[in-house]
């Protein structure tokens, strides 16, 4: 599980800016049983889903961005690049302060009942230092530390790492991590295997991930839970099928090229290519009656909400059966606000999130802060200063007499008694303005 995230020097972010998964007891006799987990093995209550809200432009989607960078260089850096390739990172740019300075980034998360922290400081061209620590028992273990070319490794339990370091095998744009995870080092490929269970996706865009959903929708166990979820999201969705293409029956005008490859893969490495997804619905006669059973396209005859929750399904599944953890970018786009109250329910919930799998998003749906489902450690805020320099802070780091359990979450919020909220007072001089407009021919 993921129990704090730390990013600085990032885009938007100038000042380091930390998300905590880590319930406070501020909170302790609200929603305990369902929205925690209490680790025994390392003595912390966790939270089982977050949700950050915010203005546009206020950094919410940068933020996960920061964690989607961090994920993609750790599993990449030592194999997708060589030596002198630019490292994709992207300073803070509107203060002379930051903007050739090193970004920052740590995770400190739970994996097969150990804690880790880990975390690196890289600019465009170096690994400026790097650092894993470990919590078997009680007590922190440092694994190794990084500055620059000088490296410090635990005599015992980072042998293979401190063997690739003595080979020269660590280029100045690549992780110790994921070098040491390339030669089977167990430590590393343990926090390597973590981020390749942090499942990040974006609502606005579904096509990255429905391609996934269908591979689960092709086996029929998985294709029943899929259908659970469908026909709870009360989509009028009966059934699914997968339209396979028939080599014999390819499009004439398809071109000679294209034709040529889907039937060499298709005989030679037996691939199967899809025509169309087809969801079945009930058909009624003038009694309302039940008559028939009719396909309809998913592309063409569903709406983009049911196209993106069919495809939200796979990875909401996939998270939920194996306890990883899933952020959502833009979670309530095109989804109406009590569907996206019943995906958070569901990793709320004791009873059908047994393996405690956390949903962490952003949205701008307000509904959900007064849906009860969220205690004031939960809620989160990105908000940007004149500068341009985005901050987040949680509901609970208000005080006490300052938000109160019996408020109106949401009332309040949009009136702006925790920020986060634009500033829009241009709007009241516009009727002074657009006038001006009419009568101009």
């Amino acid at each position: 599980m993921l129990l704090y995230f730390t990013v600085k020097n990032f885009k938007t972010f100038k000042e380091k800016a930390s998300l905590s998964l880590v319930a406070s007891n501020y909170d302790k006799d609200t929603r305990e049983s369902d929205n925690i987990y209490n680790d025994k093995n390392v003595n912390l209550r966790l939270l089982k889903s977050a949700v950050v809200y915010g203005a546009n432009a206020s950094g919410k989607s940068k933020f996960f961005e920061a964690l989607g960078f961090m994920k993609y260089f750790v599993i990449s850096s030592s194999k997708d690049s060589q030596k002198g390739d630019e490292i994709d990172v992207e300073p803070f740019k509107l203060s002379s302060e930051t903007e050739n300075s090193p970004s920052e980034f740590e995770v400190v998360f739970t994996h097969n009942n150990v804690m880790f922290r880990y975390g690196f400081e890289v600019d465009k061209t170096n690994v400026i230092s790097e650092w894993l620590y470990y919590k078997p028992k009680t007590k922190e273990i440092e694994l190794f530390y990084r500055d620059g070319d000088n490296f410090e490794t635990h005599t015992r339990n980072f042998t293979k790492g401190k063997a690739v370091i003595k080979e020269g095998l660590v280029r100045d744009n690549a992780l110790l991590l994921s070098v040491a995870a390339q030669f089977n080092d167990l430590i590393s490929n343990e926090v390597i295997d973590w981020f390749k269970k942090l499942k990040t996706i974006s609502g606005l865009n579904e096509s990255g991930y429905r391609g996934f959903t269908l591979s689960r929708a092709d086996d029929p166990n998985q294709k029943a839970n899929i259908l659970n979820l469908l026909k709870a999201a009360d989509l009028g969705i009966q059934d699914i099928k997968l339209e396979k293409i028939d080599i014999e029956d390819l499009p004439k005008d398809m071109p000679k090229e294209l034709k040529e490859r889907i039937i060499k893969e298709v005989k030679d490495e037996k691939r199967e290519f899809l025509s169309d997804i087809l969801t079945l619905h009930k058909k009624f006669d003038a009694n309302k009656k039940e008559i028939d059973i009719i396909n309809f396209s998913l592309d063409d005859d569903e709406s983009s909400g049911t196209r993106k929750f069919f495809a939200l399904t796979g990875p909401i599944l996939d998270v939920i059966e194996n306890g990883y953890t899933l952020i959502v970018d833009e979670l309530d786009s095109k989804l109406h606000p009590n569907l996206v109250c019943k995906i958070v329910s569901i990793f709320n919930s004791k009873e059908l999130n047994k393996k405690n799998a956390q949903l962490i998003f952003n949205t701008h749906d307000t509904n959900l802060l007064s849906s009860g489902l969220f205690r004031r450690d939960q809620i989160w805020f990105t908000d940007k200063n004149k500068f341009g320099e985005a901050k987040l802070y949680s509901l609970a780091d208000f005080k006490s007499d300052e938000v109160r359990k019996s408020e109106s979450f949401e009332e309040n919020y949009i009136k702006g008694k925790y920020g986060a909220v634009p500033f829009l007072g241009f709007f009241d001089n516009l009727n002074n303005i657009l006038p001006e407009y009419e009568n101009e021919r």
